[in-house]
């Protein structure tokens, strides 16, 4: 009960007036396994992101920012549904050609509220929120799609890591020479240019920097499906891949401002989870996977020129599926509010008010197809997280003095400890309860 009355006192920010401006286009640009210190922006001292930068230049750049989950698929499927991905029974990411599993086939996504709003709905990238006809993006509210199915793919040869195809142009498996990074920027493009007379809400879902590690010359390097070659590189060749991406994303910005539809669309960039072998999280603790904030929190950038205040910052605890409550709003879409797990951040943003304080809940656990994890959940709730893994020592942060996540202070703070303990709680009985019952 106490849950759920913080989710609905949370809604609430949602229904502050409409801006003057009409509704806006919207472009969500996700990347894969992006460290939180990987853009010049962020402090990044060896990648060159000045598209990026100048994104963060003209918007909002977000400190406390968070992926729904450490690992891609469980992000993916909170953005789209705006729930807890707990809820779906997606706890973790999909293997690969795993049926079965993924979106319900008869749920409703953002895309679906946004098109039946009157917008035109495309992705251009990665899907990886199920194989199964249903479970695909033309039948999840996607008008156009164009891109990869599964977790990540060759990104000269368009395979899956045990050696399936795995480029489409929406239910079609297709053929086409290119660099993957290149293909969804140039897909993104025409998508654009298309529906540059209606509104429209681009999925922009590079695979980059995800492995295989492979930058744009990197066409005769040896990768191989189900070999050590899939996942071996260097920090050299995933500086390549995401000064590439960091250039197709200039490109679309560009687009924007040659079809005039600048000032008329709100442009969003973030990471699906945390860095990975050659990220760069500094100055945050571990990785993708983990529930140490190297895993979970992330680089956000918001901009819509003459509403969002140009070359400012967020402090501001946010999630991932933050931004699918504030798409259906600012979409016009008929939406219960209360059906969602994420809040409006506009009037944040606006600096109209400050979020009410609510708790931010994370976990991971083994599955059938998933072993050996790093188990354990965590909350934030303020400046304090407490980490429970399943094995070893609980532990509580002031992420406020302690970014880095290295004094434990459970001990010292007993009562507080207990409260966020028994937070979560509340919250895996509402999502375990939900799981039962949702197709």
């Amino acid at each position: 009960m106490l849950l759920r009355l913080l989710v609905l006192a949370c809604f609430a920010i949602s229904f502050s007036p409409l801006l003057a401006k009409d509704r806006p286009n919207l472009v969500f640009i996700l990347a894969d396994d992006l460290g939180y210190g990987d853009l010049g922006c962020y402090g990044c001292p060896d990648i060159q992101t000045p598209n990026l930068d100048r994104l963060a230049n003209e918007g909002v750049l977000f400190t406390d920012f968070y992926a729904n989950g450490p690992v891609c698929s469980p992000t993916r499927i909170a953005f789209l549904t705006g729930r807890y991905q707990q809820r779906f029974g997606m706890e973790n990411a999909l293997t690969y050609q795993e049926m079965g599993r993924g979106l319900p086939e008869d749920g409703k996504t953002i895309a679906d509220f946004l098109q039946a709003a009157g917008y035109t709905t495309g992705l251009s990238g990665k899907w990886h929120l199920g194989y199964d006809h249903e479970r695909k993006p033309l039948q999840q509210g996607f008008n156009h799609f164009f891109g990869l199915l599964s977790g990540n793919h060759h990104y000269f040869e368009h395979m899956d890591r045990i050696g399936v195809p795995d480029l489409w142009r929406g239910n079609q498996a297709i053929t086409e020479e290119g660099y993957t990074t290149d293909l969804i920027t140039e897909d993104a493009l025409a998508f654009l240019e298309k529906n540059q007379d209606q509104r429209f809400f681009l999925y922009l879902s590079h695979a980059a920097p995800h492995f295989p590690w492979q930058g744009p010359d990197d066409i005769e390097k040896v990768v191989e499906p189900k070999k050590k070659t899939w996942q071996q590189g260097d920090r050299e060749t995933y500086v390549a891949m995401v000064e590439r991406m960091d250039f197709g994303i200039g490109q679309v910005l560009k687009k924007l401002d040659e079809l005039e539809l600048r000032d008329q669309t709100l442009v969003v960039f973030s990471s699906d989870n945390g860095g990975h072998t050659w990220s760069r999280n500094a100055p945050l603790r571990d990785y993708k996977g983990t529930l140490y904030e190297g895993g979970i929190r992330v680089p956000c950038i918001a901009r819509w020129p003459g509403v969002l205040a140009a070359n400012t910052t967020c402090s501001e605890p946010a999630i991932t599926m933050d931004w699918s409550a504030t798409f259906t709003r600012l979409g016009g879409c008929e939406v219960d509010p209360s059906a969602g797990d994420g809040v409006d951040l506009m009037p944040v943003l606006l600096s109209e008010k400050s979020l009410e304080e609510r708790p931010l809940f994370w976990r991971r656990k083994n599955g059938p197809r998933r072993k050996n994890l790093d188990e354990g959940r965590t909350v934030r709730l303020g400046e304090w997280k407490l980490f429970e893994p399943v094995d070893g020592e609980a532990a509580l942060f002031n992420l406020q003095r302690d970014i880095s996540e290295t004094r434990n202070l459970i001990k010292s703070r007993p009562k507080l400890a207990l409260q966020l303990s028994e937070m979560l709680d509340a919250w895996e009985a509402d999502v375990d309860q939900q799981t039962e019952t949702t197709p």
